[in-house]
Parts: C-alpha cells; structure tokens; sequence
C-alpha cells in the first residue's frame, strides 16, 4: 500500500481549503493510498503504442447556425423588474 499519512491527507485538505475531522481524514488517508496504489498499478503498463488522448471518445462540436429573431420589447420586462434605472435592472452592489 502507498506510504501516505494522515499528515499528507490533512495538507490536502488544506490545500482544497477544506475542513475535516479526524475521523474523515483518517477515511481519506486510506481512499488516497489505494488511489495512489492504482495509479502504481496503471504505471506498471506498457503504453508505448498507445498514443496520447485527452478524452477516451472522439469527440465532436454540435453547433447551431446563428439566427436574428427578435427578442423581448425592454420596457416590457423592466416593467415586471423591481427595480430599474435608466433602462437597466438595478441590483444590489456585490463587490466592495
């Protein structure tokens, strides 16, 4: 089994900027070690006709062609807002 103590599994956590108890670290110390004894195992093949990939299925780009259609008068939709100003939604500040 991979060497990994609940040390490294917590500086994780840290990282992630999550907070654990004891018992979950010691959950996830044991989940991270079989992870890494998996990826020793995959390290173990031989990959060398085997081109890299990003993604296991070819993937392709549905697109839709652009199309000018009319949309919703402003006034009318500003009229259903609760509050408006000078033709826009007024909403409340979020940043400082």
């Amino acid at each position: 089994m991979a060497t990994i103590t609940t040390d490294d599994a917590q500086h994780v956590a840290t990282l992630a900027r999550l907070e654990f108890s004891d018992a979950d670290i010691e959950q996830f110390t044991h989940q991270l070690a079989r992870i890494l004894d998996y990826i020793g195992k995959l390290n173990e093949l031989d990959t060398t006709d085997v081109p890299p990939t990003s993604h296991p299925l070819t993937l392709r780009n549905v697109v839709k062609e652009d199309v000018a259609k009319s949309s919703y008068d402003r006034d009318v939709v500003l009229d259903g807002a609760p509050r408006a100003e000078e033709g826009y939604f007024e909403v409340p500040k979020v940043i400082e």
